[in-house]
């Protein structure tokens, strides 16, 4: 399910996609310290889910997981994206911010995977609904884009070329269906960490200096729907420091494709590592082969691209 669902009555449930950055190309920090980057995102079908339900007046916005200790190093206060989207909704259209979230976490936390976007954009949607706020498409993006980098693209899902700061979106033709396998580990990675990392070793040489150009063989191959040729260009600027803070994923990496993967990447910031099968049945050998590893803490299969929350409404 990828829109709003009514479940008991002044109750709505949302599910948003996990994304996976099949190219991710950062540039030099701009004055404002943000990272202009080019990536094409890419929705899978992990999902968080979050519902929403009208509080008592006055009560203001609560959250909660829907299982005790469950994903634990969720943050529930008002540094949690969730909480910050329904602040953000109800200033912008004067509604009183008293609304219930329920979490459901099963994307990683603090994984390069984008789960607390997810969770930002299934509240602004489950919260809309529930509070009676009449928003555009063009508003909700515009309130996502305030949020967070990712926001905008948890919204619609499917795969897209981002720029600026990952905000601005282009669809991307991707024909097909790409089966993947996460392997998830023990600890997260702050991304403030993983790009500090990446401009100290462009200040050493270390790695290549930044290249904003569109990945055209990837582009190429999702839309000519070569599952071979996209794993082979497969490509981010964030690995080489994800794997100078966590040198263990680099076993990781060459695990999955000694098993066969057609490309292994890190994800985002990390430090998920995403390996591409060649078929659904590949995905499970796959999955075994890395579970053998001892790297990860969990290996997970998904397949993409999927909808985002807002297709639909």
């Amino acid at each position: 399910m990828s829109v709003a669902e009514p479940l008991a009555p002044g109750a709505v449930v949302v599910r948003a996609p996990a994304k996976i950055n099949l190219a991710l190309r950062v540039g030099d920090p701009r004055p404002d310290g943000y990272h202009p980057v080019l990536t094409i995102y890419h929705a899978i079908s992990l999902r968080d889910e979050i519902r929403a339900e009208a509080g008592e007046p006055g009560g203001g916005i609560s959250l909660s997981l829907d299982r005790a200790g469950e994903r634990a190093g969720v943050p529930l206060g008002e540094d949690n994206l969730a909480v910050r989207a329904v602040h953000l909704l109800a200033e912008q259209f004067s509604c009183p911010p008293d609304v219930v979230l329920t979490l459901h976490k099963a994307i990683p936390v603090a994984a390069g995977l984008a789960g607390g976007s997810a969770d930002a954009a299934a509240a602004l949607i489950a919260a809309a609904a529930v509070l009676g706020c009449t928003v555009s498409g063009e508003q909700m993006r515009d309130l996502a884009a305030g949020i967070g980098s990712d926001v905008p693209f948890a919204l619609v899902g499917g795969t897209s070329l981002g720029t600026g700061r990952g905000e601005l979106l282009t669809p991307v033709l991707a024909r097909g269906t790409l089966h993947w396998v996460l392997g998830c580990s023990r600890m997260g990675l702050s991304t403030p960490t993983v790009y500090g990392t990446l401009d100290r070793l462009r200040a050493s040489a270390a790695v290549p200096p930044a290249d904003l150009s569109p990945p055209t063989e990837l582009l190429t191959a999702l839309a000519a729907g070569d599952p071979a040729g996209v794993g082979a260009h497969l490509t981010n600027d964030l690995q080489a420091p994800a794997l100078t803070l966590r040198p263990e994923l680099a076993t990781l990496l060459d695990a999955g494709l000694q098993a066969g993967a057609l490309g292994a990447v890190v994800s985002g910031s990390g430090p998920t590592c995403a390996f591409l099968a060649a078929s659904e049945a590949h995905s499970i050998d796959l999955a075994v082969a890395l579970s053998s590893v001892g790297v990860c803490e969990t290996v997970l299969r998904a397949h993409g691209p999927v909808s985002g929350p807002l297709h639909g409404i």
